[in-house]
């Protein structure tokens, strides 16, 4: 796993490593846009989303907490129970529904499903309690987790890159929504906190160590990038596997490949 942090564009790291190009640059940022619309702590975001849209958009979704005057301006007057609950009201529901889970892997669920749902909450929630919520989103249940991964899928998160991708890789960080990125952590899925190769599986440990840089760092959520470079396993296949497996031939070149991506990412 390669974190790559503090002023470091996405594109631009990703697209030279997979091109061969070097020595990669990680001083450089990207510029900070002043265009109406960008996004940062202590700034309003433009919405220009309406309906739907803002309901399913957990970067702009309240819950319960938009006010009477905001659902009608947005157009989700009616999407919603008439009742208004605060934020603080939402974050002891949240406490509840987790404190009623049996195990860890329940209680990590219903967090990563409210992260999916609504960002603005799950940060809330983490940072009321850091020391209660840390060894939940990461490890040590974060490895339960990735175990797995393929039956507790319930939304892509993060960029997913493999072999297969090599020569197309500019193309695809095109489709990364956000242009400011800050925080990159990279992993093949290999050596999994001590449980073998994961490949795909592994995804969750970049998503809950960019979790923490927020929560704990203040690093804003949609500056932060993770990406899982799936080059492939030999691993027994195990029920719902979503990544790619491989022949020993096959594993030998997906290797190669990871460890040349590993090196670029280093390289300065």
């Amino acid at each position: 796993m390669v974190p790559v942090c503090g002023g470091v564009c996405a594109r631009r790291l990703l697209r030279a490593a997979a091109a061969g190009r070097g020595p990669l640059l990680l001083a450089g940022s990207r510029a900070r846009s002043s265009q109406a619309g960008s996004t940062g702590p202590g700034r309003a975001p433009d919405i220009k989303k309406r309906g739907y849209d803002i309901t399913r958009n957990p970067h702009l979704n309240k819950g319960m907490a938009f006010t009477l005057e905001e659902r009608l301006q947005l157009g989700i007057h009616g999407l919603l129970p008439p009742c208004f609950l605060s934020q603080d009201i939402q974050v002891l529901r949240v406490l509840k529904n987790f404190e009623k889970q049996s195990n860890d892997l329940d209680k990590y669920i219903i967090l990563m499903t409210l992260q999916d749902r609504n960002e603005k909450l799950f940060y809330r929630v983490l940072t009321s309690d850091i020391e209660k919520f840390m060894p939940i989103v990461y490890t040590p249940t974060v490895g339960l987790a990735c175990q797995q991964y393929g039956l507790a899928f319930r939304r892509p998160r993060g960029l997913f890159i493999t072999i297969h991708d090599k020569g197309h890789i500019a193309t695809m960080l095109n489709s990364w929504p956000e242009e400011n990125v800050k925080a990159i952590v990279v992993t093949d899925g290999e050596r999994i906190l001590g449980l073998g190769d994961l490949g795909s599986y592994g995804m969750g440990i970049p998503v809950g160590k960019l979790a923490l840089y927020t929560a704990c760092g203040g690093v804003h959520p949609q500056q932060c990038l993770p990406v899982l470079l799936d080059v492939g396993t030999d691993n027994e296949v195990r029920q719902f596997f979503i990544n790619l497996t491989w022949g020993e031939k096959e594993s030998r070149l997906a290797l190669n490949w990871g460890q040349f991506m590993w090196r670029q990412s280093w390289r300065h």
